[in-house]
């Protein structure tokens, strides 16, 4: 079965910017399922745009500041 956008429920979700770079905490259930933290990364391109990217490391300003907003999506699930 292929995802459908649809079915994915978005039931926390807070982004922290950076100077550059954005990370965005969410907390999803798809299709009725088991809720599920999400933590993502998005870079900003020389245009202005904002792409995606591989969370992979963080800094420690960025830990510091996403830590606080995983425990309060924990709190959501």
């Amino acid at each position: 079965m292929p995802y459908d956008s649809s079915l994915d429920v978005s039931i926390f979700k807070e982004t922290k910017e950076f100077d550059g770079t954005r990370i965005t905490v969410g907390v999803f259930s798809y299709n009725g399922g088991e809720k599920k933290l999400q933590v993502g990364r998005e870079n900003q391109d020389a245009g202005g745009e904002w792409r995606f990217s591989k969370l992979g490391r963080m800094t420690k300003t960025e830990a510091e500041a996403v830590i606080p907003v995983m425990t309060k999506a924990v709190g959501s699930m």
